[in-house]
């Protein structure tokens, strides 16, 4: 039986609870005790008559407000709770205590020691475990938790080894033993798979802020869509990481989600990357090869950086985009290609089709369906969480529990981050590498001072006011010119005399004033 009696925190209350049993000659068997005025009594069925006695005797004791029967114990329950989780995890668990003997040992690690939990049961761990020294873990002063590779029963594990403390009211916290969970290479590769498969997903991408939320909205919308698809947005803004979450939001997920740098490569080896090449095309191709297109059949190709891409390439890839053939370097064979193109951008394509660096009529079939992220300054409400999210990321391999202080948010709130999530990303896994502790200062950044327009500055700037300002203004003009091409629009945009702004842009070669300098 199991009795519960709520009661006053009194000095003597529980032996006079006590004394009733003893006169009722009532074996006890166990009995919890919470601070709070809770008492918990498990003690052998009696008879019913004998108990009727029982419970109106513990009633009337002073203090004492309500006694009645209950299912089970507090430690029954939370044991039994326990032992379900770990009898349904399929990895293997494995408790010691504080000289090496198995405490527990859960059903996946019994089945791969082949014994009754008898036998395994108060038996040293080291009889079944060799590549790590559990004696010279269990005898330092400070047990850490520890990442290795060992032998189990043979087999090769990852293990994670965990010190248990237990809270003592005189000493505080001592050191009881460990407990070591066992994972398989195997299991690891499919959770990694499992992951980088869910990598890409609309779930991954941070967005509390209205501007953020309403690209994920459009891109939704845009993912089951077949034409091409255009991101825009500043370095560091996550762009291939929006465009691996619309391929794996569409119906071309199951199929290759291929990638290409165009700043990254030479145009011919772009051309090649891309399209593939011929036996014999050029000195040492001996065999052919198949581009990204060709190797993403049914699926995307993400072509990074589009602004980038050179003229000659610009016309073989608007060809792609009209009629879906191209051609292998060196072949004169035609192909077909059912692929889904999405590119991305952090450069103005409309300027450079006006400066002649990027073809209108490409510009014009991929400014069909377009998305831009905005830069993580927009961001503000995105700021925080995704900031937790890299801290918990960074933070998990030294299982530590990382915070931001109050003065820390309010830094990285207010910090422009030109690099944007990449940079927060860096900066974030610098600072949970070396900090000392559980709470992330602002010091522990390291963020370089940055004014938009002036780039970074700190103490050791050097330079005018002058030459800042005449940086500035530069900036300035590039920015505006391509949307007022003439001295008289800029000037009157900017309240200046046309022939002031004239003799600026010539100073700063900005458009086709340079060509008198």
């Amino acid at each position: 039986m199991r009795l519960y009696i709520r009661c006053e925190e009194r000095l003597g209350i529980c032996a006079e609870i006590l004394d009733i049993l003893v006169n009722h000659e009532i074996d006890l068997r166990g009995i919890e005790i919470d601070p709070s005025g809770e008492i918990f009594l498990n003690f052998p069925t009696v008879e019913f008559d004998e108990f009727q006695h029982l419970m109106p005797e513990i009633r009337l004791i002073p203090g004492v407000h309500d006694v009645s029967l209950v299912p089970y114990m507090p430690k029954e329950r939370e044991q039994q709770e326990m032992r379900t989780l770990l009898q349904t995890l399929p990895e293997p668990v494995i408790s010691i205590d504080s000289r090496g003997y198995v405490v527990i040992a859960n059903e996946a690690a019994l089945d791969i020691l082949q014994l009754p939990e008898d036998e395994v049961r108060r038996k040293l761990l080291k009889n079944w475990v060799r590549g790590f020294n559990f004696n010279k873990w269990l005898s330092t002063e400070d047990p850490e938790s520890e990442s290795v590779h060992l032998q189990f029963k043979g087999r090769t594990f990852l293990a994670d080894i965990y010190p248990v403390h237990i809270e003592n009211d005189e000493e505080g916290m001592l050191f009881a033993g460990g407990v070591i969970t066992f994972k398989s290479p195997e299991k690891l590769g499919r959770q990694m798979t499992a992951y980088h498969k869910q990598t890409g997903q609309f779930e991954m991408i941070i967005a509390e802020s209205q501007s953020m939320k309403r690209v994920i909205r459009q891109a939704k919308r845009m993912s089951g869509l077949d034409a091409p698809l255009l991101i825009s947005g500043e370095t560091g803004t996550g762009k291939e990481l929006l465009a691996k979450a619309c391929h794996q939001h569409s119906l071309r997920k199951d199929k290759p989600f291929l990638v290409l740098n165009c700043a990254a490569l030479p145009d011919d080896v772009a051309e090649s990357e891309l399209f593939g090449y011929a036996a014999g095309a050029f000195e040492g191709a001996t065999t052919e090869k198949k581009g990204i297109v060709e190797l993403a059949e049914g699926g995307t190709v993400f072509l990074d950086e589009i602004g980038d891409m050179s003229r000659l390439l610009q016309n073989k890839f608007l060809r792609l985009l009209q009629d879906g053939s191209y051609r292998r370097v060196g072949d004169e064979q035609e192909y077909t290609a059912d692929v889904r193109i999405i590119c991305s951008t952090q450069k103005n394509l409309l300027e450079l089709c006006q400066s002649g660096e990027f073809r209108e009529d490409l510009y014009y079939r991929l400014n069909v369906l377009t998305l831009h992220i905005p830069p993580l300054r927009d961001r503000k409400s995105d700021v925080i969480p995704m900031a937790e999210r890299f801290i918990a990321r960074f933070a998990e391999p030294h299982r530590q529990r990382v915070r931001i202080s109050s003065a820390c948010q309010n830094a990285l709130q207010q910090y422009p981050w030109p690099g944007n999530v990449r940079q927060m990303e860096n900066a974030l896994l610098r600072a949970v590498s070396l900090v000392e502790g559980d709470l992330l200062e602002p010091e522990h950044l390291q963020l370089p001072s940055f004014s938009s327009g002036w780039g970074y500055v700190d103490e050791s700037f050097e330079g005018t006011l002058e030459e800042a300002m005449k940086r500035f203004e530069s900036e300035l003009l590039k920015r505006l010119y391509p949307a007022y091409p003439s001295s008289r629009q800029l000037g009157k945009k900017l309240g200046v005399s046309h022939t002031a702004i004239a003799n600026k842009l010539r100073e700063y070669q900005i458009g086709k004033h340079a060509e008198s300098q």
